[in-house]
């Protein structure tokens, strides 16, 4: 397991968007109740959402939040 204090919470959001039918940054934000500004955030690394954000976009993009989120190592890509 990843020693946490030395990990970076990523994200896939981007990705399972344009598996959603090129489902937009807006129109994701509307599901979730958030503005497209959070999602570009979110997306760039620059935010990390609330549990319950979380919760509602991996339910918007149809996967578990385990799918959308995770930690990966320092200096791996």
């Amino acid at each position: 397991m990843a020693d946490l204090k030395k990990a970076e919470l990523k994200n896939r959001v981007k990705g399972y968007r344009a598996l959603q039918g090129d489902l937009t940054q807006q129109q994701l934000a509307d599901k979730v109740g958030c503005s497209r500004q959070t999602i570009i955030s979110i997306e760039t690394s620059k935010f990390v959402p609330s549990v319950e954000l979380a919760l509602k976009l991996a339910a918007a993009l149809n996967v578990k939040v385990e799918d959308i989120f995770l930690f990966e190592e320092e200096g791996k890509s």
